[in-house]
């Protein structure tokens, strides 16, 4: 047996490996040139600070998969470059929006590493993933710490202490979605606020990119996008207003009315696809702690509409030739043909 066939803990990979490193690689190839272009425009000095982490970490991620990937003989994929980022561009976003961007963003990447630890084998990439997490959560607890002294920091609503135990005494199925629905419960309300959230933080970031996207397709998909997200977006806020809760802050109007793009359209869709992505594991998430029958019916609408989403980002990937394969496992059928 070759050097290259022997499972040892230097040069082999599971395939969970793989999808982790290789997702990790293309996410934070992206951040790169995300945080190099706000580093050019933000002009407050704890944002700055923020984004210097961030950069830093994503760059040091970089660095150690690159080594992950070669020491186990796996191309390295391409990314995204300096190629994919334009530094002289003028502001598109404003320092609030910029860190709104880096909390979101940290919100994603901490279930992200939690969960691909689940999935490893090897102990140095277990200890390197666990050591992600504990950056990205000191990161976190920088961004929400500055984010609550902001004049646009949304807090989560609290909920007075219940009297005493209570127990459920019917479904209310019929009830909630024709008649008197139930108060919202805590988990519910939880889901409905993060989800509006992040939900109109997708609206926002389309808005912009629909701005200063160079392809039709891609302006019109971000166009289409802004619809989508922020009807959905709404639909979550509705659900929260009727039991007289507070509903997280907008940010449209922190997008500049600038139409010169800082990054390709290539990142940019590999951007929305990535928040797509991010909310059907959300929306899924959310569906699954929802007890009310007309909550579960609006996850399962702005459900189809990620979806739709998610097939137009693919389709565009597709057709301009820019998403990059994932290692595949060998393809039988095709060898079998040619011999």
């Amino acid at each position: 047996m070759g050097i290259f066939n022997k499972k040892t803990k230097t040069n082999f990979l599971t395939v969970s490996e793989v999808s982790a490193l290789w997702l990790q690689y293309m996410g934070d190839s992206m951040a790169i040139c995300m945080y190099k272009y706000f580093l050019k425009i933000v002009e407050h000095k704890d944002i700055k600070e923020i984004i210097e982490i961030s950069l830093r970490l994503s760059e040091t991620h970089i660095k150690k998969i690159t080594e992950f990937l070669r020491s186990a003989h796996f191309q390295v994929p391409i990314g995204f470059t300096e190629a994919d980022v334009n530094l002289n561009a003028p502001r598109l976003f404003s320092d609030q929006f910029i860190l709104f961007y880096s909390y979101i963003m940290s919100l994603h990447g901490l279930p992200a590493y939690s969960l691909a630890i689940t999935t490893l084998e090897r102990q140095d990439l277990q200890n390197y993933f666990f050591e992600c997490t504990r950056q990205t959560n000191e990161l976190f607890q920088k961004i929400q710490q500055l984010a609550k002294d902001q004049p646009k920091f949304s807090s989560v609503p609290s909920i007075p202490s219940p009297h005493g135990p209570e127990f459920v005494e019917s479904t209310g199925i019929i009830d909630n979605l024709i008649g008197d629905k139930r108060p919202l419960n805590s988990s519910e309300i939880s889901t409905l606020f993060f989800n509006s959230k992040k939900t109109g933080f997708i609206r926002s970031l389309s808005i912009a990119f629909s701005q200063v996207a160079k392809s039709e397709d891609v302006r019109n998909f971000m166009i289409k996008n802004v619809k989508l997200a922020g009807k959905d977006a709404d639909s979550f806020d509705a659900i929260l207003k009727q039991d007289h809760l507070p509903i997280p802050e907008k940010w449209d109007v922190e997008i500049t009315d600038s139409t010169i793009s800082p990054f390709s359209d290539k990142l940019m869709m590999f951007h929305a696809a990535f928040l797509v992505n991010a909310a059907l594991s959300y929306y899924g998430a959310a569906l699954g702690s929802s007890l009310r029958s007309d909550i579960m019916l609006n996850y399962y609408k702005v459900f189809t509409h990620a979806m739709e989403a998610g097939t137009f980002c693919y389709t565009i990937l597709v057709k301009h030739g820019w998403l990059e394969k994932q290692p595949e496992t060998i393809d039988r059928k095709s060898l079998a043909k040619k011999s």
